[in-house]
């Protein structure tokens, strides 16, 4: 029988997600970003000083300081409701009505299981009903929602649903290609490989139109 923290490896090492949402305590943000990073400060020195590092050197005096203000403030400062940026909409005044296409979104996130980075591309579009979203501000929710411990699957989600709501249209896309240094790195330590994931809503269900999306971004991402 599976003893509870061998599950909680299995799940990890195979990267599943329990979680649709981003598991989050309720009193999250209890304490302000400040307060986190000396907390954070302090744990990040006793992981150095139990690997034994010495932070006496000039080269590691300021790292766990560093680190806790990179992990609040930067690779996950969109935990943070409050970080999140406006997505302002205005009239389809012009009348497009074909797909728009954001391509090549560079992305940095971080994998949930192993806190290593994911790096990839984002492409997102969608088809106006009467509503245009600014180009940098779809580059923005992607960073967004990016910036935070993340499963691939569950960030592509976000994105569409982000863009679904700002816009009021069901018809949103979002594909991701990206590589897990927790795949590439460490475990099976494949470098060649990258993980895709999409999400489509609405129009881009059907068959003739999700293919255009696809011919549009190709698919031919480096890295």
């Amino acid at each position: 029988m599976i003893n509870n923290e061998e599950f909680q490896d299995e799940i990890g090492n195979n990267h599943i997600s329990t979680n649709a949402k981003n598991p989050v305590r309720d009193d999250a943000f209890a304490i302000t970003d400040d307060e986190k990073i000396e907390k954070i400060k302090k744990d990040v020195e006793s992981i150095l000083l139990t690997l034994g590092m010495d932070l006496t050197d000039d080269s590691m005096k300021g790292t766990p300081n560093r680190v806790a203000k990179m992990f609040v403030k930067e690779i996950f400062g969109g935990l943070n409701p409050d970080k999140k940026p406006k997505a302002s909409t205005f009239e389809n005044n012009y009348k497009y009505g074909e797909m728009l296409v954001e391509k090549n979104i560079t992305l940095y996130s971080t994998c949930e299981h192993h806190l290593l980075p994911i790096i990839g591309r984002a492409h997102v579009a969608y088809i106006s009903s009467g509503r245009v979203i600014g180009l940098s501000k779809m580059n923005r929710i992607v960073e967004h929602f990016a910036k935070r411990p993340q499963v691939q699957e569950r960030l592509t989600m976000q994105i569409v649903q982000e863009l679904q709501e700002a816009l009021g249209t069901e018809d949103v896309a979002c594909v991701i290609d990206a590589k897990h240094l927790c795949v590439n790195s460490r475990g099976i330590k494949d470098i060649e490989s990258s993980t895709v994931t999409s999400e489509f809503g609405g129009k881009f269900k059907d068959a003739q139109i999700k293919r255009e999306f696809l011919d549009y971004i190709k698919l031919e991402t480096k890295f």
